[in-house]
C-alpha cells in the first residue's frame, strides 16, 4: 500500500500496477458489514501474507471512512497490523471463499437444517463458529488439542485460497516434500479437501523444488542406427574410444627405472561387436594417425566412424595446455578423405549414446585387470602390454553374442571370431579320394558356409536380442524453444548448476527431441552449448 498527497492506492506486487481508489472501494463495498469480499479481486494476490495485510488495511480504512475510529481518510496505520485486525481480516477471507465454494452447506447450517446427503462435507460434520467460519466438527471434541487442530477451517481444494495456503506453508517448511507441507497446513488449522493431491500438484510445479530435486529429462529410447543392423564386412562401421593410461617401463638405470604412460585406442565393429585395440604412446594427433593407419591396414577401409565429442577426439585444447587427439586436425581430415571415410560425433556429455563401445571398454578393462593381477606391474613394458592387449582382444572376440545353445546338433557358438578368423571349433573331415583341386574348392566352400552360417544366425538370433528397450520405454513431451532448464555439472554441487534457455531443438527421425542447444550466461557472457536432454532438468515450460 502506498500513500500519496492526492489519493490512497494499493500496490499489487504480482501485476506491478496500482489499484485506484474507486477500484478499492468496489472491492470493499461489501466490507462495511464485514460480510464478504470480491473473490476476483482476491485472486490478484500471490501470497497469503500480502492478501491478509491488504485486507486488514482495507478494513481499517473502512472503519475510518465510517468514522468508527480516531483515524480519518485514506492512510497507513500501524493499528491495521495488530493481531486482532489480522485475525478479523483472515476470517473475512475465509468466509468469502467458503461462501463461493459451499453456499448450500452454509445456508443449511445457518437455518439449522441438516446439510444434503450429497454434500462432500457430510463426513466432516461441519459447523459455523461464532465468527461465521466453516469448520470441521469431527469426533475430537473431547480432545485436549488446540482449537485450530481440533476443528480446522475447511478450505476447498480447488479454490484459490487453497493454493495460497499451500504455497505459504510450503515456503514455511523450506520447500520440503508433501508430508512436511501437508502436516504444516494441518497444524496451521486448515483442512484442505483433497489435500494430498493439491499439495503434490503444487510441489510438482514449484520451480525451486524442481531445481533442488527434479530428475533430468528422458525420452523414448531411440531406434538403433542402420549401421548396427545392416550385414557388412567386419569393421565397416566402427566405434572409437580411448582409455587408459598404464605406466610402462621404458628404460632401466642403476638408480631405478624410467616409466612412461601408454593409452589404448579401442575400435569396435558396430555390426558384429568385434574389438581391435591399438596402443599409443601419447594423446596426440600424430600418435592417433599412426594407430588409425595400423588399424585400417589390418582390418581394411572403414565407411563410417562414430565417437564421443570429447577432448579426446575434437576441440582446440591448446588453450588448456592439454595434449589430445584432434579429429579436426588437417592431417587427420586428409587421411579420412583419402580413405573415403566419414566421422560421426555424438553430442557432448552424451556417453549413453555411445554405449556400444563404452560397454566394450568395460569388458576389455575387466579382462586386462584379470591378466595383470598375475603379472608384476613394476616390470610391465610396452611389448608385454601390447601382447596382453592382443590376448584380451582374442578373449573378447571369442565371447558368445547370443545365449549358448544346449542343442547337441548345434554345438557351434556364435562369436565375432567365428567370422574374423573363419575358423570353427568343429573337427574337419577329409576325403582321401579328393584331388588337390577338390581340397582347395572344398576349403573355399567351407569358408563360405561358415560366413553364411554366421550371418544367418546373426539375423535370426542376435538381431532379435536388440529388439527390446531396457529403459526409457515411454514417450515424453519434447523440450521446446524457450524452456528454462538447469544444466547438470558433475564437477559442482546442484545449487551451483547454471540456468539456461533452450534456443534450438534437434528432432530425430522419429520426431523426438533428444538433443538441444541452450544459451547460458556466466560472468556476463552468453554462451551456446549442445547438450543431450539427459543432462538437463526442466524448470519452466511455455
Amino acid at each position: 500500500m502506498n500513500q500519496s498527497s492526492e489519493h490512497f492506492c494499493l500496490h499489487n506486487p504480482d501485476q506491478d500496477k496500482e489499484v485506484r481508489p474507486d477500484v478499492t472501494c468496489m472491492a470493499t463495498r461489501s466490507m462495511e458489514g464485514h460480510s464478504s469480499l470480491d473473490p476476483k479481486y482476491l485472486q490478484k494476490f500471490s501470497s497469503f501474507r500480502r492478501l491478509t495485510k491488504t485486507v486488514s488495511n482495507l478494513q481499517h480504512v473502512c472503519k475510518s471512512l465510517n468514522k468508527s475510529c480516531e483515524c480519518v481518510g485514506w492512510h497507513l496505520c500501524p493499528e491495521a497490523s495488530s493481531a486482532e485486525n489480522v485475525e478479523s481480516a483472515q476470517c473475512l477471507i475465509f468466509r468469502t471463499f467458503q461462501k463461493e465454494s459451499y453456499p448450500k452447506e452454509i445456508d443449511c447450517l445457518k437455518e439449522g437444517i441438516p446439510i444434503p446427503a450429497s454434500s462432500p462435507l457430510l463426513s466432516l460434520n461441519p459447523f459455523l463458529d461464532e465468527k461465521g467460519v466453516l469448520r470441521v466438527g469431527g469426533r475430537l471434541r473431547n480432545s485436549k488439542l488446540p482449537t485450530p487442530e481440533r476443528n480446522p477451517i475447511i478450505v476447498h481444494g480447488r479454490s484459490y485460497l487453497a493454493l495460497l495456503l499451500i504455497r505459504h506453508f510450503h515456503e514455511k517448511v523450506l520447500h520440503q516434500g508433501r508430508h512436511f507441507t501437508e502436516g504444516a497446513v494441518r497444524e496451521g488449522g486448515f483442512w484442505v479437501t483433497g489435500g494430498k493431491k493439491q499439495v503434490s500438484s503444487y510441489i510438482y510445479s514449484c520451480v525451486l523444488c524442481r531445481k533442488l530435486r527434479s530428475k533430468s529429462q528422458t525420452q523414448l529410447m531411440a531406434d538403433l542406427p542402420a549401421d548396427r543392423l545392416t550385414p557388412a564386412p567386419p569393421f565397416t562401421y566402427v566405434g572409437v574410444d580411448v582409455f587408459g593410461p598404464w605406466n610402462v617401463v621404458t628404460r632401466k638405470t642403476r638408480g631405478g627405472q624410467s616409466t612412461n604412460k601408454r593409452w589404448a585406442v579401442l575400435f569396435t565393429c558396430l555390426t558384429i561387436r568385434a574389438v581391435h585395440v591399438e596402443l599409443v604412446e601419447e594423446m596426440s594427433s600424430s600418435a592417433f594417425i599412426n594407430a588409425l593407419r595400423r588399424f585400417i591396414s589390418i582390418r581394411g577401409n572403414v565407411l563410417q566412424f562414430r565417437s564421443d565429442r570429447g577432448t579426446n577426439f575434437v576441440g582446440a585444447t591448446s588453450d588448456l595446455g592439454v595434449d589430445a587427439v584432434n579429429i579436426e586436425d588437417q592431417r587427420v581430415k586428409g587421411l579420412l578423405e583419402e580413405k573415403g571415410t566419414t566421422w560421426v560425433f555424438n553430442p557432448p556429455h552424451a556417453s549413453h549414446m555411445g554405449g556400444v563401445w563404452e560397454r566394450m571398454i568395460g569388458v576389455v578393462r575387466r579382462a586386462l585387470d584379470s591378466i595383470l593381477t598375475g603379472h608384476k606391474l613394476q616390470n610391465l613394458t610396452h611389448d608385454v602390454l601390447a601382447t596382453l592387449m592382443a590376448e584380451v582382444c582374442a578373449i573378447v572376440n571369442a565371447r558368445p553374442l547370443v545365449p549358448v545353445s544346449h542343442d547337441a546338433e548345434a554345438p557351434e557358438i556364435l562369436s565375432p571370431s567365428m567370422l574374423l578368423t573363419q575358423k570353427s571349433s568343429s573337427p574337419i573331415s577329409f576325403n582321401e579320394n579328393l584331388s588337390i583341386k577338390d581340397i582347395y574348392r572344398a576349403e573355399w566352400k567351407r569358408v563360405q558356409v561358415l560366413a553364411d552360417q554366421f550371418w544367418a544366425r546373426w539375423k535370426s538370433e542376435f538381431l532379435n536380442m536388440l529388439q527390446n528397450r531396457q529403459k526409457w520405454v515411454t514417450s515424453k513431451p519434447n523440450l521446446k524453444v524457450g524452456d528454462v532448464v538447469l544444466l547438470k555439472d558433475s564437477s559442482t554441487t546442484r545449487n551451483q548448476w547454471p540456468l539456461a534457455v533452450v534456443v534450438e531443438v534437434y528432432f530425430s527421425t522419429d520426431e523426438k527431441v533428444r538433443t538441444v542447444q541452450v544459451r547460458s550466461v556466466s560472468d556476463g557472457k552468453s554462451s551456446l552449448f549442445v547438450r543431450p536432454i539427459t543432462k538437463l532438468v526442466l524448470l519452466l515450460s511455455e
